[in-house]
């Protein structure tokens, strides 16, 4: 009777007290299937929440060996694995970082994309190539020096293939070969009496010339005009025109061939160009040819010779001639 009355009350008190309010079980990330012990994966215990907590706390205070024990301590009281596993990654999180840098300085720049080893031999592999060809160059250049020297300079085989003879009017009308001009120094320029700049600016510095030679080496030279323009130029047209540079100035004109052929052998070019009708230009070689008493050329003078230069060039040319 006694222990019937005590379970009686026992039965009262359990129901008229109020009841506590049930703890919402947090639930992880990824839910799992029931375990075989009856309690679903996804969710743990109050007293594993507690483990999680404290191993928490001590993963903050920095140390991983705490961290892990709390973990294990708390997942061992409220039987969940996931809480100590979440605990001990939550503790190793504070230091993982210093972990993973203390890896990072360990590692070799093997893993980069150049090594060390690679550079060092990629500077070695340059600098040989370099080297080996400077060497080479060097060598190079010797043995075209060593060719050079033993090479013995060849004597002179004569004058330059420029003249020769020619038959043609002069402005008189008398023929005239080279023949006629042996025993005197020459000077030969080849144009036309229509062209409009080149020739008389050529023939002007020409008279101007051997009026200085004449007055300072005491030397008779002849100036030389041959036409490069047959059909225009006749006997009387050059005649007009060589009056109006120098009085000593000799005009030589002939038909075609005759012009073609003394043009080829003092190596002159000419050639028509811009016809219109009648009227028309003659493209040519500006270049006069100085030629010693014999008819044979010395040298030639360029547009880029002045007066002056053309002066003291002539002088020059016939006194290493009369020292030779």
């Amino acid at each position: 009777m006694r222990r019937q009355a005590l379970q009686l009350l026992g039965r009262a008190l359990h129901t008229s007290a109020p009841r506590a309010p049930a703890l919402r079980r947090p639930q992880l990330a990824a839910v799992g299937g029931w375990r075989s012990g009856g309690a679903p994966a996804g969710f743990f215990s109050t007293d594993a929440a507690a483990g999680a907590s404290a191993a928490a706390g001590a993963a903050q205070g920095g140390s991983k060996s705490e961290a892990a024990a709390a973990a294990s301590s708390g997942a061992v009281q409220g039987g969940s694995k996931p809480a100590a596993a979440a605990a001990v990654a939550q503790g190793s999180g504070g230091g993982g970082q210093d972990g993973k840098s203390e890896q990072d300085k360990g590692k070799s720049v093997r893993g980069g994309p150049v090594s060390w080893l690679s550079f060092l031999l990629l500077l070695v592999t340059g600098g040989g190539i370099i080297v080996y060809y400077d060497k080479e160059k060097k060598r190079h250049i010797e043995e075209l020096k060593n060719k050079t020297n033993s090479v013995k300079p060849a004597q002179s085989v004569g004058t330059a293939a420029i003249g020769g003879p020619f038959s043609l009017l002069n402005h008189d009308g008398k023929p005239v070969t080279e023949k006629d001009f042996l025993g005197k120094w020459t000077l030969l320029y080849f144009g036309f009496t229509h062209c409009p700049d080149i020739c008389p600016d050529e023939l002007q510095k020409m008279s101007a010339a051997l009026n200085k030679i004449k007055e300072k080496e005491k030397l008779e030279i002849v100036p030389v005009f041959i036409s490069v323009d047959p059909e225009r130029d006749t006997v009387e047209q050059v005649h007009d025109y060589v009056k109006e540079f120098h009085e000593d100035l000799i005009g030589l004109t002939g038909t075609s061939e005759e012009i073609r052929k003394v043009a080829r052998a003092y190596r002159v070019y000419y050639m028509k160009t811009e016809e219109e009708g009648s009227d028309y230009l003659v493209d040519h070689s500006i270049v006069m040819y100085l030629m010693n008493p014999k008819m044979e050329f010395v040298k030639f003078f360029g547009k880029n010779y002045d007066e002056d230069t053309l002066a003291q060039g002539i002088i020059k040319e016939i006194r290493e001639h009369k020292s030779s």
